[in-house]
């Protein structure tokens, strides 16, 4: 206890123990605390990487079911096993490049080629190569891996300034363990695409328009995803400008901003146009996307009817059709959503838009809804407007049946998807 007169703690009347321990200052606490738990980004690799581990096993135990291929080679290990499907082309993009010319068969039309994937990874993936005397197999698999810790980093902070840091730490292992979050761990463009989309989302939620400039280029040549960006740009732009009367744009900053929007733009048209530069042929990249598609045709919004009626009948397709992105807008638009932010918010509708538009949709699904990534916190329930803690047994619930389900999902996607099964299967 203390003296009332000196505010000094009194003596002990005899030499034993004070049976009244003293409790520790709450600032104490809080030091001891941040000595003895690791920062924020720290747990956020960890966690991420703790993910990756599993997948990394997943892998590693259905490669064994695999019987070696050409893509593969005599030898399948974890490795090998990682650069199937347009692995292949990746590979052949990064030790020989592009063709000059487009392949054609005898009758003129445009043969299935590299042209329909964008550089940017093969690129990182030759530098490697050559940098550290790598195969594309490490190559592919180790830049993959590395980019997607960017991307969940890049994600966590922008999930930290909405939803606090316990909710960001818990929606990016939800996220990190989707069903074909195997694609972030091999020789797939998935890691590049989400490094990159991250980092400009928060860019432009923070309003550095010159990095966001720089980062809508780099998409250009990664993914083509620089669209539905733009969507964001503008209304990050129109953000900015309403709050002009009482924090004034310059004329820098206002150049920055178009700048950011004009990346987009430019960052839409690049590859085509590169393309175009090397094979000298103004439709060299539709008319190569067409080879991939039934009728070597490019509709918009049709091959999604198709579908639906494949699957659902001629009559029920087409509703659930609607239902799904019905849903969507509806997870998005309601108050559910609300913590999220417009730029999330944003991107969430007009990224499945664009899909609509341009995807051709079938088993590569699963992996084109990973940059759906603010839907996690709408799923676990924590984007609301009155915010729980992520502790709160109705979120831990929720997020724990998510979880089951997209490992036991990603099991399913890398046995039935990932794993090639001769003659012909599906891709994943």
């Amino acid at each position: 206890m203390s003296s009332p007169l000196t505010g000094r703690r009194a003596e002990p009347l005899d030499d034993g123990p004070d049976p009244t321990p003293t409790p520790t200052p709450p600032a104490a606490t809080g030091q001891v605390r941040r000595i003895l738990l690791p920062g924020f980004l720290v747990q956020v690799v960890l966690l991420y990487a703790a993910c990756r581990l599993l997948t990394g096993i997943l892998l590693t135990v259905d490669a064994a079911r695999q019987v070696p291929t050409g893509w593969t080679g005599p030898v399948v290990n974890y490795l090998t096993f990682s650069a199937q499907w347009d692995g292949q082309w990746f590979q052949q993009i990064a030790a020989s490049g592009y063709p000059a010319a487009l392949p054609v068969d005898s009758f003129g039309v445009v043969q299935q080629n590299p042209w329909a994937f964008y550089p940017l990874f093969p690129l990182l993936c030759r530098f490697v190569m050559d940098g550290f005397g790598l195969s594309f197999y490490a190559a592919g698999s180790t830049l993959s891996l590395l980019l997607g810790f960017v991307a969940a980093i890049a994600m966590a902070k922008l999930f930290e300034k909405r939803l606090g840091r316990r909710t960001a730490l818990l929606c990016v292992v939800v996220w990190a363990s989707f069903p074909a979050a195997a694609s972030l761990q091999v020789g797939y463009t998935e890691s590049t695409a989400m490094a990159l989309l991250t980092l400009a989302l928060l860019a432009l939620s923070s309003e550095r328009w010159l990095l966001a400039t720089s980062l809508a280029l780099l998409t250009g040549l990664a993914r083509p995803i620089a669209v539905p960006l733009a969507a964001v740009t503008l209304v990050a732009l129109w953000l900015r400008w309403r709050r002009r009367g009482r924090d004034p744009i310059s004329a820098g900053e206002g150049l920055s901003g178009l700048a950011a929007l004009a990346g987009c733009g430019v960052a839409g048209l690049l590859w085509p146009a590169i393309a175009w530069w090397v094979t000298r042929q103004s439709n060299a990249y539709t008319e190569t996307m067409s080879s991939w598609r039934a009728g070597h045709e490019i509709t918009p919004f049709h091959p999604w009817m198709d579908m639906s009626r494949y699957y659902f009948g001629e009559t029920w397709g087409p509703v659930w059709l609607t239902v799904a992105f019905v849903v969507i807008a509806v997870m998005v638009l309601g108050p559910w959503a609300a913590r999220l932010g417009p730029e999330l918010r944003t991107w969430s509708l007009a990224y499945p838009a664009y899909l609509l538009v341009v995807l051709d949709p079938f088993t590569s699904i699963f992996r084109y809804l990973i940059p759906l990534f603010p839907l996690v916190p709408v799923l676990v329930g924590v984007a609301g407007r009155a915010r729980p803690p992520a502790r709160t047994p109705w979120v831990v619930a929720r997020a724990g049946i998510l979880l089951v389900l997209f490992v036991v999902g990603q099991w399913y996607w890398i046995d039935i998807l990932w794993r090639f099964v001769p003659p012909t299967d599906y891709p994943p």
